[in-house]
């Protein structure tokens, strides 16, 4: 009788050994696919950011292009390109400088570029990404 109850008690501790084994592998697949679902979204993200500062740097170099063709260029524009927009915001005077900003919002990711100028020449003297405006 006591024989019987050993092997019983075995088969219970198996049992309950396996189930608990696959309850821990199927833990850690799902946190494993929900990982690997992040990453997806954060290189999207990363693609779109990419994306939507190579349409604001357009932009700027078409104010700067502008800029070199009419010294009286003052912005104010919208520049369709393919599927999406980028606006060239007032281009600004100050002290024998211009200062050339361009907004572009792409799938809510944002770039907001400044780039500073020399007035005559139209030559560049800094170009920086900035959070706002």
């Amino acid at each position: 009788m006591a024989k019987i109850k050993n092997l019983k008690q075995r088969g219970y501790i198996a049992l309950t050994s396996a189930i608990i084994i696959s309850g821990l592998i199927m833990l850690i697949s799902l946190a494993l696919s929900f990982s690997s679902v992040s990453n997806r979204f954060d290189i999207l993200g990363a693609e779109f950011k990419k994306n939507s500062r190579a349409l604001s740097e357009a932009c700027a170099e078409t104010a700067l292009l502008k800029l070199a063709q009419n010294s009286a260029y003052a912005g104010n524009k919208n520049i369709q390109i393919a599927s999406s927009s980028c606006s060239i915001l007032a281009i600004e005077s100050s002290g024998g400088q211009k200062i050339i900003k361009t907004k572009t919002n792409l799938q809510n990711f944002i770039t907001n570029l400044k780039i500073t100028t020399t007035a005559p020449d139209v030559a560049v003297v800094f170009w920086e990404e900035v959070a706002n405006f």
